[in-house]
């Protein structure tokens, strides 16, 4: 069980659990990456200096593998210690895989033939490790019911394994696999993680007594057809499977989210932030039938997914996991949340709608929506940067 020195004695907590490094890092990325994009987009592509490495390729990668999986990282790392009562990786250890994503973000930038491999490397030593971490908890505890998180992480890094086969020449349909893999494999853990903490927080954060309705059916059968709807469309483009389970999927999570409905939310910022993201999921599964039926562009579903749910979910988290797990009151979060939720949620509307109302102004809705994403990402990090690095407000390690 947890162990660790004497609270009041620490100058610098960085390296005390997953959460600090890997939200710090991931947040200032999401800054620093889409500043990149912009650039790649809009003014010189050549900033990518790997040859074959297409500029959408990259930018796909590394919003899932990149920003993504290091929010993850730091959520699980953390979480896991709370449900097994085992201290996970922390201290230099820590540090040092936090590192190793940082370098694979680096690579594509170095011309050099042995770069991409290098980036393989790193990419997938980090997320072998964070398996391997995560696994040791659950072992050491036989809390097997955890195991189910697990092998999704563990299908995240299948899905790294075929980007890099594909990038480097060696699997033909490696970097598609790859990166709709990731994607598919997220949602699938934002949907799991949310229905373990959005009600609980949602119970615990209105301030009335509300009880929320959860299905165990619905439980099992989104978990199945989100498998359905992976192998379909990403192994095997069967279309009609595809749409058919992306619908039933839309209509599985607006059920689910109903039932979690209480007025209340709306005067919580740390709560309707989750709630809004939980919705773009839903938009993201209307969409994606669309799409298939080729009635919209599959990007629009892709961009529902990722910067409407993945990115307000995620900021959402990071929000509410470092106030409580650095000493703060949840219950009484920085006013200044609401406008950078807000931000991200005007930015969401304008990458995914805005090109359905005036689909001519296509490529400067993306420039829109890219700083809509930065800003409120930088303000994220100003604030919170201080938190994620000084020692808990109560004194105590972690």
């Amino acid at each position: 069980m947890l162990t660790i020195e004497e609270p009041n004695q620490y100058r610098h907590a960085l390296d005390h659990l997953g959460f600090r490094p890997f939200f710090l890092a991931g947040s200032l990325y999401a800054v620093v990456v889409v500043a990149l994009w912009f650039w790649v987009y809009h003014i010189d592509a050549a900033l990518i200096r790997q040859p074959g490495l297409l500029p959408n390729v990259w930018h796909g990668h590394e919003m899932i593998y990149g920003y993504a999986l290091a929010v993850i990282a730091g959520f699980l790392l953390t979480a896991v210690r709370n449900w097994t009562g085992v201290q996970t990786l922390h201290g230099p250890g820590l540090l040092l895989m936090a590192a190793l994503w940082f370098l694979a973000r680096l690579m594509p930038f170095i011309g050099a033939a042995w770069s991409l491999p290098l980036m393989a490397l790193f990419d997938l030593s980090f997320m072998f490790w964070l398996c391997a971490d995560i696994l040791r908890a659950i072992i050491k505890v036989r809390q097997w019911q955890q195991l189910g998180v697990l092998f999704k992480v563990m299908l995240l890094l299948l899905g790294n394994v075929f980007y890099y086969l594909g990038v480097n020449g060696y699997l033909a349909n490696g970097v598609q696999w790859g990166l709709y893999t990731g994607l598919y494999i997220i949602l699938s853990l934002v949907l799991v993680m949310g229905r373990r903490v959005i009600p609980f927080f949602i119970e615990k954060g209105v301030g009335y007594p509300v009880e929320l309705k959860n299905r165990t059916w619905l439980d099992m059968a989104s978990l199945v057809l989100m498998l359905v709807l992976w192998i379909a469309d990403v192994f095997f483009a069967v279309s009609w499977l595809t749409a058919v389970a992306a619908a039933a999927l839309a209509v599985l999570h607006a059920i689910r989210l109903a039932g979690w409905y209480t007025p209340g939310i709306w005067k919580k910022p740390l709560l309707w932030i989750l709630y809004l993201a939980y919705i773009w999921i839903i938009v993201g599964f209307v969409m994606r039938t669309l799409s298939v039926i080729g009635m919209l562009d599959p990007m629009l579903a892709v961009h529902a997914f990722t910067y409407g749910g993945i990115a307000m979910i995620t900021l959402g988290m990071m929000a509410r996991v470092s106030l409580g797990h650095t000493g703060r009151n949840v219950f009484e979060p920085p006013a200044i949340l609401a406008p950078i939720f807000l931000l991200l949620f005007i930015g969401s509307l304008v990458r995914v709608v805005m090109p359905l109302v005036v689909p001519q102004w296509y490529v400067q809705w993306i420039g829109v929506a890219q700083i809509l994403w930065m800003i409120p990402f930088a303000m994220f990090s100003w604030i919170y940067a201080p938190m994620l690095v000084k020692p808990r407000v109560d004194g105590r390690y972690g």
